[in-house]
C-alpha cells in the first residue's frame, strides 16, 4: 500500500530524513536483497494484492528483486520500510510514507500534503503489527516536517485496515474510488488525521 511517486517530487523528499524506526516489537528499515524471498512469499497472495492499487498478481522474485531496487534508489517514494520484527528480524510486511496525489484547480499536482500506507503478510495478520508501524509512521511525519494533515485511505471493504486508520487517530474524510491493478476500479475510504489531533494522541499506549 505504498503508493508511487511522481518524478518532480524528488525535492520534496528531503523534508524527511527516514531514519530506521523502532517501536516495541517492530524494527522498520529500508528493504534489503535479502528480504526479497520472504517478500515474494507473502505478496503473492490475492487476498493481500486485491486490497492495494500497484501490487500485481502473481507476484514473483522478479517483482521483489524490482520492487527493492526502486524503493532504495527512491523511485517509489523515499520512505518506503520494510516492517521487521525487532527480536528474530523477520520480515513481515511493508509501510511508507508518500505525498498525496492531489490536484489543485489548474490541474496541477499538489506536493505539500502526506499520506502513510503499509500491508502485512497474510501470517502476521491479527497481531497488532499494522497499527504500530502506522503509528511510528504518524510521528515520524508530524515530528520531522511542519504538515498540518496526514491522510491514510483504504478499500471500503477492507475491515482490518479501517480499524488500523482509526486505531491512529484518522477520521473519516470522503469516499472516492480507486484502480487496482487486480481489482480494477474500486471504492475507497480516506481519512485525515491533522497536527492538533496528533499532540493529543502523542502517547499511543495510554
Amino acid at each position: 500500500m505504498v503508493a508511487e511517486i511522481l518524478e518532480d517530487d524528488e525535492e520534496r523528499l528531503d523534508l524527511i530524513d527516514c531514519p530506521v524506526l523502532v517501536t516495541e516489537r517492530l524494527v522498520l528499515r529500508a528493504p534489503r536483497n535479502e528480504d526479497v524471498d520472504a517478500i515474494a512469499r507473502l505478496a503473492d497472495n490475492l487476498h493481500v494484492a486485491e486490497m492495494l492499487s500497484r501490487m500485481p498478481h502473481p507476484y514473483t522474485k522478479e517483482h521483489a528483486v524490482d520492487f527493492v531496487r526502486r524503493a532504495n534508489a527512491g523511485e517509489i517514494g523515499k520512505c518506503v520500510y520494510a516492517i521487521t520484527l525487532a527480536q528474530s528480524g523477520t520480515f513481515v510486511g511493508c509501510c511508507g510514507i508518500n505525498y498525496l496525489r492531489k490536484k489543485d484547480e489548474y490541474g496541477t499536482s499538489r506536493k505539500d500534503e502526506l499520506e502513510i500506507g503499509y500491508w502485512l503478510g497474510e501470517p502476521h495478520w491479527g497481531k497488532g503489527y499494522a497499527t504500530e508501524a502506522a503509528h511510528a509512521l504518524v510521528d515520524l511525519v508530524f515530528r520531522a516536517t511542519q504538515v498540518e494533515k496526514l491522510h491514510a485511505s483504504c478499500r471500503v471493504s477492507n475491515v482490518a485496515s479501517r480499524r488500523v486508520i482509526y486505531k491512529s487517530g484518522f477520521q473519516y474524510a470522503n469516499t472516492g474510488m480507486m484502480d487496482s491493478l487486480v481489482a480494477g476500479n474500486v471504492p475507497v475510504e480516506r481519512y485525515m488525521l491533522d497536527r492538533r489531533t496528533w499532540i493529543g494522541l502523542r502517547s499511543w499506549t495510554s
